[in-house]
């Protein structure tokens, strides 16, 4: 079962954290990071499940647009910032069945879940999520001595600006 654990892209500053949405830089690289996933397959989520934070919602929309998916988007509670990664984890070691699943959420929590399902401790954090990147787990047969839940493996780790087409360098003066 493939999981991928998706940070919201770049979103406009506002007071009002909860209505956030995102910026044109965000759309921008959920467009580029879509279309890269696009051509190469490598992000195929059956299932999207997203905070309920305006700018989780838009980034997990973007990219089943981008990529011409048809994946159910689910509103999932468990995936606020503040939110304690023990309870997705536990959610997650319970799905038996091997369904491709993205999460669509923010910091600092994505970066405790994924430590947590590849290490078996959220902290010290083992990712550095930047907006709009993408990590991409396999679960293993494993599971993790102390927990008892499911080892997780990095199958690859994708940042906006990793996939951004950059202009090429000047030629040099002869």
């Amino acid at each position: 079962m493939p999981l991928y654990l998706v940070r919201h892209a770049h979103a406009v500053p506002m007071q009002n954290d909860s209505q956030r949405t995102l910026s044109d830089r965000g759309r921008a690289q959920v467009r580029s990071l879509a279309g890269f996933f696009r051509r190469n397959g490598l992000f195929t989520p059956a299932f999207v499940w997203h905070s309920p934070l305006i700018r989780a919602r838009e980034t997990a929309e973007l990219f089943l647009i981008g990529l011409g998916s048809e994946a159910a988007l689910v509103e999932t509670p468990g995936l606020l910032p503040e939110d304690d990664p023990n309870d997705m984890a536990n959610r997650l070691n319970a799905i038996t069945s091997a369904v491709n699943l993205a999460l669509v959420g923010h910091e600092p929590h994505l970066s405790a879940l994924a430590s947590l399902l590849v290490r078996g401790k959220s902290e010290p954090a083992l990712f550095d999520f930047k907006k709009g990147s993408v990590l991409a787990l396999d679960r293993s047969d494993d599971l993790h001595r102390k927990t008892g839940q499911s080892r997780w493996r990095v199958s690859w780790h994708i940042t906006p600006e990793l996939v951004t087409e950059k202009p090429a360098p000047p030629e040099p003066n002869l």
